[in-house]
């Protein structure tokens, strides 16, 4: 095999089409813009891991902590800077009372009017939602805006990465418990957690604990599971959108990409739609379910 044939990949490889999805260092782009397809991200902190934490320790390996900066955390910059961008403009807009006029002030007070209707309120009661509101306004656009910007070619989504779902994920933990001790004390909402019974002495002491024990880490496994069905969900999509258009990579030399050819770019059109879709769809869930979360740490049943 010859050095240049080394350097293609085969476009169905797992690896390959994993690497598409995935957190990197650089961003990809056409060969015709960057040198290799790779458009590299200038890392501030290089000098410091190089000179100061490599020559302390030669072995200094802190993967996937590396302090180098990624493609997923320049897109959530650019996320909560969009997020930051149009609710300012349209606080000033209705500060003084007076309702929000334009196209973009509209849709964004009725996507607010929404999460606050037929989410908080439902979820948490309308007494204590309006405290949670500018919360899961907050998640709301901000995954959504994260997955709107995967579907942007060459770009990819932040909530396709565990760091960035399971940060958002114990964000809302922390938020729930903040609520839960709140409301009750904090050993009232542990108490909580266990379910009244009356039971002899011999087998409380017994039982009590063991169930105590599974409240907590019940508690604690359904936000992990929001999290990594945020990111199952996310990732799947981009996948199988990169396979589709593997596929006519991987027919370009054969007479069979008449045929493909069209059919992938159909699929991949279809899916691009089913996309945006199932972006306000699991922005929506995700904030529906942190609202569940913290309506029934509040409301103890």
């Amino acid at each position: 095999m010859s050095s240049e044939t080394g350097h293609h990949h085969d476009p169905l490889d797992p690896e390959h089409l994993f690497g598409h999805v995935q957190d990197a260092h650089h961003f990809e782009l056409p060969h015709a813009i960057a040198d290799e397809g790779k458009l590299h991200i200038w890392q501030p902190f290089e000098p410091f891991v190089d000179e100061v934490l490599l020559r302390a320790d030669p072995d200094y390996h802190l993967a996937p902590f590396d302090l180098l900066v990624s493609k997923f955390m320049i897109l959530e910059v650019i996320a909560a800077v969009v997020l930051i961008f149009f609710f300012i403009g349209l606080a000033r807009k209705i500060s003084d009372g007076s309702p929000a006029r334009g196209k973009w002030s509209n849709m964004l007070e009725s996507m607010l009017v929404f999460i606050r209707d037929e989410v908080a309120r439902p979820a948490i009661g309308r007494e204590d939602a309006d405290r949670f509101l500018p919360f899961l306004w907050t998640m709301f656009f901000f995954v959504l805006i994260c997955n709107l910007i995967g579907l942007v070619p060459w770009a990819g989504s932040a909530t396709g990465a565990l760091g960035t779902t399971f940060t958002l994920a114990m964000i809302t933990f922390g938020v729930v418990l903040t609520a839960g001790m709140g409301r009750m004390g904090i050993v009232g909402f542990w108490k909580s957690l266990v379910p009244h019974m009356d039971l002899p002495l011999p087998l409380a002491i017994f039982l009590l604990p063991m169930i105590f024990i599974i409240e907590v880490a019940g508690l604690l496994i359904k936000h992990i599971v929001l999290a990594v069905r945020l990111l199952a969900n996310m990732v799947a999509g981009h996948l199988v959108l990169a396979v589709l258009l593997a596929f006519i990579l991987a027919s370009s030399h054969h007479i069979a990409f008449i045929g493909v050819a069209p059919v992938a770019v159909a699929g991949a059109s279809a899916l691009t739609l089913l996309e945006l879709l199932v972006a306000f769809l699991q922005a929506y869930i995700f904030t529906f379910l942190s609202a569940l979360f913290i309506g029934t740490a509040i409301h103890p049943h």
